[in-house]
């Protein structure tokens, strides 16, 4: 029972330890060397290789990597470019969507319009063939375009791009739509295997913190394979593929089918990264998208495709909360409101079990003089020491447990919102009021951090301190200030919900500190 006596503290120490490990990680963890130099050049380490499709003796038609002199195709010229009143694609020489430039300010990186695509990194739609001379014939003969320009701006627009080989003329007919996403039809007149690619993901991310990013895979049969940069180990083959996605913390090329499954072949680049290959046919469609990973533009193109928004290990839970906090975004037109409003009810939703938790701590402290007696008695007898202890417990009402499932229930709530806010595109650029211009970044002033910080120091002196262990007592103290450095350079949207979280909690805190003030009371008279 001695452990017991602080469980609630403790739990609350342990959370709070727990998740600065993990943002310290998210913001502390360096990116691997490879990824910083692929984000902040285009002169990467492929440049001395290049993948190339080969015929694989174990699999058949599958795409394997080989190392090749030929020369990765960096710097090319347009071919045709599709402009719409959110985007630009450039298509270049070679059938590729060489470039996405975003053209809304709330994308803008350094007072530029942001650029999706790394310029030494694989294409979105480039063709590679099994056989390895016509792969190399085809990565040196440039398209032909129907069009040098393509104006989407008013709806769709289609361009044909056609490459004539020596046994055989690929045709690419492309059709463009404003919200980002396009049909492929590419024809063969001669057949001979292929794959085409979404590409390698986005490279717009330019962010200190360690969000998930890499390959996707979304199976029929709901399977979801997911391969982080860094992490690829082994090619897979999978079949029946609905979508592929190559993606970054807010942004994703994709290829999908939902009407004829999709066969795709992964294999693993020397920086252990996956690169996508779609098994493609004589005549072949599918669909493709390249933009931001905004729920209702992939939910309104098909709701599956929402499956490409992930939050790492907490998506099961994230999801759910993004679609309330949306929700509540659609009433109200304000993300930092949204915000508001959902820590409100999350904070209602616990109130009972609060109020439960909150109340037993109090009759806690009060036994703490009796239970340290009853510590001092019994001291070499801990089985009889713990009995007369659950019977203190017992006829005071008091639960050493009570105050735990509010703080265990907190947990994956708290890690759940942490990556909404973090992996939220709809909160790039949103503002909230005042200073507060940019949700998913910090705070330019450092109000909210303080503020927060401030919060916490506050509801830890109102808070009923059951702690015996003079070095956790140390800790605790400490926790606001630790919290505090680490919130610095938090999204504002996120140090904006931690801060109402406080806040409720301290209005929670006076509410039962009242109520039991006044049950005390009530029983002094009663005795009287």
């Amino acid at each position: 029972m001695e452990q017991q006596n602080d469980l609630q503290k403790r739990l609350l120490l342990a959370l709070a330890l727990s998740f600065a490990v993990f943002v310290a990680f998210d913001i502390l963890m360096p990116k691997t060397a490879t990824n910083l130099e692929q984000n902040q050049t285009t002169q990467s380490t492929q440049s001395s290789t290049t993948p190339q499709i080969v015929k694989s003796e174990s699999t058949g038609q599958a795409p394997a990597l080989a190392q090749s002199a030929t020369t990765p195709i960096s710097t090319v010229k347009s071919l045709t470019t599709v402009k719409s009143n959110k985007f630009i694609y450039e298509i270049d020489e070679f059938g590729r969507i060489a470039q996405a430039t975003m053209l809304e300010k709330k994308y803008e990186y350094e007072g530029k319009k942001l650029k999706l695509l790394n310029p030494a990194w694989i294409k979105p739609l480039e063709i590679r063939f099994t056989e390895p001379s016509l792969n190399t014939e085809a990565l040196k003969t440039p398209y032909s375009t129907s069009s040098p320009t393509v104006d989407i701006s008013s709806g769709s627009g289609k361009v044909i791009l056609t490459q004539k080989l020596s046994s055989t003329t690929v045709t690419k007919e492309l059709t463009f739509f404003n919200d980002g996403h396009y049909d492929i039809n590419v024809k063969l007149s001669n057949p001979t295997g292929y794959f085409i690619m979404p590409g390698q993901r986005p490279s717009a991310d330019h962010t200190k913190y360690m969000v998930v990013q890499g390959v996707m895979i979304k199976q029929k049969t709901g399977a979801l394979k997911i391969v982080e940069d860094g992490d690829a180990e082994e090619a897979l083959t999978l079949q029946n593929v609905e979508f592929t996605s190559a993606f970054d913390r807010y942004f994703t090329s994709i290829l999908y089918n939902f009407k004829e499954p999709l066969t795709v072949y992964t294999q693993v680049t020397k920086d252990e990264n996956a690169l996508l290959f779609v098994e493609g046919k004589e005549s072949f469609s599918l669909h493709g998208y390249l933009g931001p990973k905004e729920s209702k533009i992939l939910e309104a193109l098909n709701p599956k495709l929402t499956d490409a928004i992930e939050y790492g290990l907490v998506t099961m839970i994230s999801k759910p909360m993004f679609k309330i906090l949306a929700w509540i975004h659609d009433l109200i037109g304000n993300w930092g409101w949204a915000i508001i409003l959902f820590t409100v009810m999350v904070k209602l939703l616990l109130f009972p079990l609060s109020y439960k938790g909150m109340m037993s701590m109090q009759r806690l402290k009060d036994l703490a003089p009796q239970m340290k007696e009853l510590k001092e008695k019994y001291s070499k007898d801990p089985q009889k020491m713990n009995m007369k202890m659950m019977e203190m417990y017992k006829k005071h009402g008091a639960n050493p447990m009570g105050g735990c499932l509010p703080m265990i229930l907190q947990i994956p709530i708290f890690f759940g919102i942490y990556r909404v806010l973090l992996n939220s595109v709809e909160l790039q650029g949103a503002p909230w009021m005042l200073w507060i211009q940019d949700l998913s970044q910090q705070d330019p002033y450092f109000i909210l951090p303080l503020l927060m910080g401030a919060s916490m120091w506050y509801q830890q002196k109102l808070t009923p301190n059951t702690m015996t262990d003079p070095m956790q007592q140390k800790i605790f103290q400490f926790l606001p200030v630790v919290m505090t450095l680490f919130f610095l350079t938090f999204p504002a949207g996120l140090v904006l919900y931690w801060l109402v979280n406080n806040l409720f909690t301290i209005g929670q805190q006076f509410v039962i500190n009242s109520a039991y003030a006044k049950q005390k009371a009530a029983k002094v008279a009663t005795k009287k």
